[in-house]
């Protein structure tokens, strides 16, 4: 047993949508955006019922069993019972701030969305031809009363439930509503006021003309989540593709894991609709007048003030702008800083290579590819232009695994040779490597990032991409390419030591653990001694209690986490050395960097590996050193700007509060300090 204690990771990643859901309610954020963060506030929610929620649900199963061991026994039905507790808190707050404060703001500026409120006489004209004009073609209504019928909810999908009396009684009948196939809202503007109505107050409000042999009763919302996990019972044997197309058609019929109903709801009804529904098993969760306010996020609101001004990314300059990219490589290291750089040179760094004569091989892995990726495009030219192009497409990338299967399927008519799942591993890594020959001289350029390969997400994730031709650290890439082509676990006879890059399977937490250990031993020789790392979750305990060992050593800690943790900070004995902030703001915090004092010689790595299980030991993760002195200063920098933050960061006590900062004179907003730090560092260089 450990000495030491750890946050549940569960309880602490609803103290992180708690955080965004604080950014929601304060006054001085643009409306649309508060709005945003309600929305982000509710998808996190939904994904964590789909696929936390599954495995609390499986540990409550084996709580029941004799052979679990008893700490496991008295710790999950407990942390069950506390989300439900914790969830059910945060919803009445979303409500209040959806309720109290946002909608009042948008009557004032002339924005009437209807929230539990009958329609307007004034509209009436207009909703009803709504309904039948357009969304009586999409409904699908069910008797359940009735023997015979079936009904099966799908996955996050929003249902009606209605009691009707007809000859036999009171009946039960369920109307699904079509969000999916019509906008959620429906607007109707008359003289200066905008009317913006749910689609389901449509539904209920002409329901009855459809069912002209009952009475409506009553009629409420409901939503019901399902198991996102793909079972793939074997990934050695057979074609991993196939397996995972024909579970991705099967997600949304999974186990139900969350029943969301109506505060209103008469539990009577509430139970026949469980009942009717076949989900015995669901988590009962007591909503808000409506569900899947994610939704809000496509409100119908066009105005430029309700919103952030645009941040444009800095278009990094150069003199030779018309030279090729990799031969400015051969000269100097470039590192772009997405979202406040542009992801051009990324783009560019594949266009060029793919129709650079000289180059010969190009190699990449690809977590999640845009939609409508160009970088796949660009390698997809690039095979056609007679090079060597392998591509390691992660299948399992969840809830990217269709997307990534239609552009592996592409690549792969194109001539590029497609390298799929490693079974029970998933490669997380962000590189990219290409082999170039001249005068019988072979030369690597790369990409080593601690983002995806995506020109969609680089637009609102901040993430760190070195663009290099360091021939120490490709070289090594090249290595891990290879073993990636074999499609094998590391084992001891499969081990490649791996001297600069630091990559999950061969060296990653021992070098990592090397690094902390080096801290404590300059602090107990009196030496200066700090660490600084940023993640989006810390939770796996070998480095976090070696973190721990550090803090009592006298290592001054500075963690920026954005989502899960699991150290618990500033508890005398163990962590008093140890600070954690969390900064939600505009853009998603994204990048992984980490910071070792090293006696005033800053080691300072990036990389795509968080500190969670899953990463330490189920991942193929790669990190990096940062040798170019100037771009190690760069990125010094920026995170300390981020630890001065006063205004998005939260400090993270030892009861998981999100506390906030209150500036006593400058406010420190750090994006837009890094924003303005980069333009003016991108000016000097004009």
């Amino acid at each position: 047993m450990s000495k030491y204690s750890f946050f549940n990771r569960d309880i602490s990643w609803l103290s992180f949508n708690e955080r965004v859901l604080l950014e929601a309610s304060k006054t001085n954020v643009p409306i649309m955006e508060r709005i945003k963060f309600l929305s982000i506030y509710s998808s996190n929610l939904d994904e964590f019922y789909r696929i936390r929620m599954p495995a609390l649900m499986a540990l409550h199963k084996l709580h029941k069993k004799d052979n679990i061991q008893k700490s496991v026994k008295r710790h999950y039905p407990d942390i069950e019972f506390q989300v439900k507790g914790v969830v059910q808190l945060q919803l009445d707050f979303f409500g209040k701030v959806l309720t109290q404060q946002l909608i009042p703001s948008l009557k004032e500026t002339g924005f009437y969305l209807l929230y539990d409120e009958p329609i307007p006489d004034e509209i009436k004209p207009q909703t009803t031809e709504y309904f039948f004009s357009e969304i009586l073609a999409f409904l699908q209504i069910v008797n359940a009363s009735r023997s015979g019928q079936n009904f099966f909810p799908e996955n996050n999908k929003l249902y009606l439930a209605i009691i009707v009396e007809g000859k036999n009684g009171e009946e039960f009948i369920i109307v699904n509503v079509p969000s999916s196939d019509l906008p959620r809202f429906y607007s109707v503007k008359v003289r200066q006021v905008e009317y913006i109505v749910f689609i389901e107050d449509i539904i209920k409000e002409n329901i009855g003309e459809v069912l002209k042999d009952y009475t409506v009763k009553a009629c409420f919302n409901l939503k019901i989540t399902r198991d996102a996990e793909l079972n793939i019972d074997d990934e050695f044997s057979g074609d991993i593709a196939d397996k995972i197309e024909k579970q991705i058609q099967k997600r949304d019929f999974g186990l139900a894991t969350r029943f969301l109903y109506e505060p209103v709801s008469p539990m009577k009804f509430v139970n026949t609709a469980v009942s009717v529904m076949r989900i015995p098993n669901a988590i009962m969760v007591r909503g808000g007048r409506y569900h899947n306010l994610k939704d809000l996020l496509f409100l119908p609101i066009k105005a430029s003030h309700f919103s952030y001004p645009k941040m444009h990314p800095i278009s990094l300059c150069s003199a030779h702008v018309k030279e090729s990219l990799l031969l400015q490589l051969l000269k100097k290291d470039i590192i772009i800083h997405t979202p406040f750089h542009s992801y051009n040179p990324v783009l560019r760094f594949f266009n060029e290579a793919s129709i650079d004569e000289s180059v010969e091989e190009i190699a990449v892995t690809l977590y999640r590819v845009a939609s409508d990726s160009r970088i796949a495009n660009a390698l997809i030219s690039a095979a056609k232009n007679g090079k060597k192009v392998s591509v390691f497409v992660e299948l399992k990338a969840r809830f990217d695994e269709a997307n990534n299967l239609k552009w592996s399927k592409k690549m792969k008519e194109a001539g590029i040779k497609i390298i799929y799942s490693i079974p029970t591993l998933k490669v997380h890594a962000k590189i990219a490597l290409v082999k170039m020959r001249k005068n019988e001289m072979v030369k690597f350029f790369g990409l080593l990032a601690t983002g995806n390969f995506n020109e969609s997400t680089a637009r609102y994730y901040t993430d760190h991409i070195l663009l290099t031709s360091n021939s120490a650290l490709l070289q090594e890439a090249e290595m891990l390419f290879h073993f990636l082509s074999k499609r094998e676990k590391p084992t001891k006879d499969r081990f490649i030591p791996f001297n600069f890059l630091l990559v999950g399977q061969f060296n990653l937490i021992q070098r990592f653990i090397d690094l902390i250990d080096n801290e404590i031993e300059n602090a107990k020789n009196g030496r200066p001694a700090k660490i600084i790392i940023k993640l989006n979750n810390l939770e796996e305990k070998v480095l976090i209690s070696k973190l721990y060992d550090a803090s009592n050593a006298g290592v001054k800690i500075f963690l920026l986490v954005r989502s899960i943790c699991c150290l618990i900070p500033g508890i005398s004995g163990m962590s008093e050395n140890i600070t954690v902030r969390r900064i939600v703001d505009r853009y998603l915090e994204h990048g992984r960097v980490f910071i070792f004092h090293n006696n005033g010689k800053e080691d300072v790595y990036l990389g795509s590996a968080d500190w969670m299980n899953r990463n330490i030991y189920r991942r193929i993760e790669v990190c990096f050193p940062i040798y170019d002195e100037a771009i190690k200063q760069e990125l010094i920098k920026i995170i300390n700007i981020q630890l001065q933050d006063n205004t998005q960061a939260v400090l993270i006590d030892d009861a998981l509060r999100n506390n906030e900062l209150f500036p006593d004179s400058t406010s420190v907003r750090s994006q837009e300090e890094i924003y303005n730090f980069l333009t003016n560092k991108n000016h000097q260089n004009l």
